[in-house]
């Protein structure tokens, strides 16, 4: 059965919405017939299309799962991206300047994960996850990718066939570093020592700086490291960075400008460090993550560099031990920056406690509406929100506000 639909916006998950059904790949005001009474159901045709759309960089957009909106022009791409922001907070209550989202793009991202499955016959497959699917796109390249990864698929393929003979699915997680590629793999379990050396012959047949399995080390030409701020900082086998390099310096400016000339700040889930470092250009820094590794790396580039303040690098789960009214006694500004669950614990503790000012940094807008909630309950007043997008073409959004009394 074919319907004729008028897309009314674009849902939170980047798919047209019409009528209470969801067509992918469809702009505000199009006419699209779909075939089929599914919820969701790709358009069998445009029959008026926006103009907005665009030509589509990428030749797998619409079968790799990685982009939803490669089709929509940028200006009215990044307004619904605050307007997403707007309407959950809105939800929640909350109802706050919202800034112009922030493109971050930049120059690409500087970490990937590919998927290395078995597809049809003996072929392997190595690439994305298809669109709410298992099956993997085997791409030629990637749009969205920084230069520094131009040989991040041909080495993922390369180890990815070396290990075709443990029979698992592989997933192989690539960051560009100072000495090179770095690449974790999960899912081939203990490898026996065959397995090792034909990863080492693969490894040493691309320019990888560090291969590792599940965080063991396979083989390392050299300890790979980042540059924060002009410090090196060792990087942790899979450890967490922002995507793009242009997506933290935006986050730390406006970090930086939330803290405003606090001298003792609070670095909460503070990772390998790339705002306790440049928090500690003015401030005394006491920086928690319940990641050892990237404590230690962070740790290990404080003894390094010169002209900071004290950092005081510290593991602690903040979910289970989460810093007290008492560990926070005297500090002029506390910085947050949760994974995707937020911080509801440490956001209720921070509600109550006697510090100058906070700023939250999140990667999910619910968990951020909900912590932010907290802080209201307790007196704290929701300053302005801006979205940073350096996820580009997905429904991804990350943001960062700031809290006074």
């Amino acid at each position: 059965m074919t319907t004729r639909l008028t897309i009314s916006h674009v849902g939170h998950r980047g798919d047209g919405v019409a009528d209470g059904r969801f067509v992918p790949f469809t702009l505000p005001g199009e006419v699209v017939e779909v075939e089929g009474v599914e919820e969701r159901v790709a358009p069998s045709r445009i029959v008026t299309a926006s103009p907005d759309r665009v030509v589509p960089p990428c030749p797998h957009f619409g079968t790799c799962g990685g982009c939803a909106l490669q089709h929509w022009a940028r200006a009215p791409y990044l307004s619904w991206k605050r307007d997403l922001v707007v309407a959950t907070l809105a939800q929640h209550g909350l109802h706050p300047e919202i800034a112009p989202p922030i493109d971050a793009r930049g120059a690409g991202r500087r970490r990937v994960t590919f998927h290395a499955r078995r597809g049809s016959g003996t072929r392997l497959d190595v690439g994305f996850a298809a669109a709410r699917s298992h099956a993997i796109v085997a791409i030629e390249a990637c749009p969205l990718l920084a230069s520094s990864l131009d040989k991040a698929l041909p080495a993922a393929r390369l180890v990815a066939r070396a290990l075709e003979g443990v029979g698992k699915p592989i997933d192989l997680q690539v960051t560009a570093t100072l000495q090179g590629l770095d690449m974790d793999m999960r899912g081939p379990g203990k490898l026996g020592e065959k397995d090792r050396l034909r990863l080492i012959e693969a490894a040493n047949a691309v320019p990888l700086a560090r291969l590792t399995n599940h965080g063991d080390l396979v083989m390392q030409r050299e300890p790979p490291s980042i540059m924060i701020d002009g410090h090196r900082v060792p990087l942790p086998p899979a450890a967490f960075l922002q995507a793009t390099e242009a997506g933290e310096e935006e986050l730390v400016q406006l970090v930086l400008a939330g803290v405003g000339k606090a001298k003792s700040v609070a670095d909460l889930f503070c990772g390998v460090g790339p705002f306790a470092l440049r928090l500690a250009r003015q401030a005394k820094v006491r920086a928690v993550d319940a990641d050892a590794g990237a404590i230690t790396a962070l740790a290990q580039a404080v003894r390094m560099a010169s002209g900071l303040k004290p950092i005081q690098a510290e593991t602690r789960d903040l979910f289970r031990r989460p810093l007290m009214a008492s560990d926070l006694k005297g500090l002029d500004a506390v910085v947050f920056d949760p994974p995707r669950a937020g911080a509801e614990t440490q956001a209720a503790i921070l509600a109550k406690a006697d510090i100058g000012r906070i700023v939250a940094v999140s990667c999910n807008v619910a968990s951020f509406a909900r912590d932010a909630c907290l802080l209201a309950a307790g007196g704290w007043k929701l300053g302005t929100v801006t979205p940073v997008d350096q996820f580009t073409w997905s429904a991804h959004v990350e943001l960062v506000a700031t809290f006074q009394r």
